[in-house]
């Protein structure tokens, strides 16, 4: 079956399956439909989760609605199979668990990917980025630095990726490597792979370790997991430090700092007997640059940090992380909306030198940090 053909056929399904949701699909204004139970349905709209009146007739109803979701997608979810994960043939991703795990009923969550291809003018448009920090990770990407993109769930790491991926040079070779494809990178060579779930005893699958062990030995020139987070980590952070610069993952984190704990901590999760300090050692020297984005409380998604990574411990084994861009929060407006700006906070990058020597339109002037928050940090220090 062709993927426009599945994808009529699957409209159809949803048109008879989820039709009270039907209308938040068709929305493009709507991010992500959660169901919790057939009597409870939310939406995410622009960041922010509303409530809607719509309902499914009952739990019976909303079973075969996740059952027929499963059978299209080649899944079994029963008793003895409760959760199903999977990506519908519109690029949504859902995901649900069935009772008694979930306590409610059925609950599922679809997550819808924006329709085109995202750039820095649309994030900068938003007010995600500005423009001299969308220049300044153009210039990584030009570098080859090995990037990572840390958020949470729904803060836009996906969507970053795919802008920052983009930028990847054309005479470059790209293998990228997902559980459930979702990333639209648009470069002239470009390998896409896509994990494989084994059959009801386990067989046959294909894991994200075993897809990165293959596009080693497929001559890449730069690795994209969509998202690091297993033992693959380790093999990541190898694949860094072997000759792949420029590589790039994303990582369910809160800051820069508890990005590359939780690289190393899902590094050590496999089967490798490698100490800890040794790990911590080659993600130091792995990741060069941290990008942090947040989704805010106004419902906006926002780079909050662009952190580089000293490539080496300090001398009690912690990593070292220096900002070199922040978001500076420094009011809400009368109706909810967080006032702040992302700005240079005044230090210079370690590789300043590969920056002008390759003469990229991008000078030490852009690092400065704003008076106002020179003033500010001595106040801070002073205090202190």
């Amino acid at each position: 079956m062709s993927e426009q053909g599945g994808s009529s056929v699957f409209d159809d399904s949803i048109a008879t399956f989820l039709g009270p949701v039907k209308p938040f699909l068709d929305d493009d204004s709507v991010s992500e439909v959660m169901i919790n139970g057939p009597q409870e349905i939310f939406v995410e709209r622009r960041g922010l989760i509303e409530r809607t009146d719509a309902k499914f007739r009952d739990e019976q109803a909303l079973v075969a609605a996740v059952r027929n979701i499963a059978q299209f997608v080649g899944r079994t979810i029963d008793e003895d199979h409760p959760v199903l994960d999977a990506r519908l043939p519109n690029g949504s991703r859902v995901c649900a668990v069935l009772p008694p795990c979930s306590r409610k009923g059925t609950t599922i969550s679809i997550r819808k990917f924006s329709k085109g291809n995202p750039s820095f003018v649309d994030l900068i448009n938003r007010g995600s980025i500005t423009k001299d920090a969308a220049r300044f990770l153009d210039v990584c990407i030009f570098l080859a630095k090995n990037t990572i993109i840390s958020g949470g769930t729904g803060s836009g790491k996906t969507t970053l990726l795919n802008v920052l991926g983009s930028r990847i040079p054309n005479n470059q070779r790209v293998l990228i490597i997902e559980d459930s494809s979702e990333l639209k990178i648009q470069t002239d060579h470009v390998v896409f792979f896509e994990t494989k779930h084994g059959d009801e005893e386990g067989n046959g699958a294909v894991t994200i370790r075993d897809l990165i062990k293959a596009a080693l030995r497929l001559r890449p020139d730069r690795i994209v997991v969509g998202e690091v987070r297993g033992a693959e980590a380790l093999d990541l952070i190898s694949a860094m430090n072997t000759g792949h610069g420029g590589s790039m993952g994303t990582a369910h984190a809160n800051t820069p700092y508890d990005a590359l704990v939780r690289l190393e901590t899902l590094a050590m999760m496999g089967d490798s007997n490698v100490p800890p300090a040794a790990i911590r050692r080659q993600i130091a020297a792995a990741i060069h640059v941290v990008v942090q984005i947040k989704r805010l409380g106004d419902g906006s998604r926002k780079v909050t940090h662009i952190s580089e990574v000293i490539p080496e411990v300090d001398e009690f084994g912690r990593y070292q992380i220096r900002d070199l861009f922040r978001f500076i929060q420094r009011g809400r407006t009368p109706e909810g909306k967080i006032v702040g700006e992302f700005i240079p906070v005044g230090n210079l990058p370690t590789f300043m030198n590969e920056i002008e020597t390759n003469r990229l339109p991008f000078t030490r002037a852009q690092f400065a940090a704003p008076e106002w928050y020179a003033k500010m940090k001595d106040a801070d220090k002073k205090a202190a």
